[in-house]
């Protein structure tokens, strides 16, 4: 019989290398930690398919409502011009979010915040945070994604309250671990 089938010994060089890297797959803070990545991980999954929405929405209404220049009409219409750069404007700023939400920090697991702050307290309250802001990409996801761009542009104050919420719990979370 070959040593790869082996539960035993194989289990437990298997332990002592998560343990040699500081890694306890049973403890509920690294259980914690791992919900965290994945959680924002969906939140920005879920903004990106906003931004491609907002992007397709943006492109369509300058497709359809921007005529080509001519003579007589060199220039299109300034209003026109402005809904298009709006919703230029509300994409680039859901992707804004998603590049912060990818890059939010989660409490490092060593000595000195062991001491001073109770890890697995923290990252419930990080899973709370984030449970929000997952809740609150898909509503702004449902708003945008397959709508036309005049139905965005009719809820163009809904969709800005949407990502002004969405900035608010990022700070709060930002905040909380600071």
């Amino acid at each position: 019989m070959s040593r790869f089938y082996e539960a035993g010994p194989l289990a437990q060089v298997g332990i002592n290398l998560f343990y040699g890297y500081g890694y306890n797959f049973y403890r509920l803070e690294n259980q914690l930690r791992a919900d965290d990545q994945r959680v924002r991980q969906m939140a920005c999954s879920l903004l990106s398919r906003a931004r491609a929405g907002l992007d397709a929405a943006e492109s369509r209404y300058r497709r359809e409502n921007i005529a080509p220049p001519t003579r007589a009409n060199p220039f299109p219409d300034p209003a026109v011009v402005a809904n298009a750069q709006a919703l230029e404007r509300l994409g680039r700023e859901v992707g804004g979010l998603e590049g912060l939400i990818r890059h939010q920090p989660v409490p490092e697991n060593d000595r000195m915040a062991q001491r001073y702050r109770s890890e697995g307290t923290t990252l419930a309250t990080l899973a709370e945070k984030d449970a929000v802001l997952v809740g609150q990409a898909e509503l702004l996801r449902s708003l945008v994604e397959g709508a036309a761009s005049d139905a965005i542009l009719a809820n163009k104050s809904e969709i800005e309250t949407g990502i002004a919420a969405i900035a608010t719990t990022l700070r709060d979370r930002q905040t909380f671990l600071l």
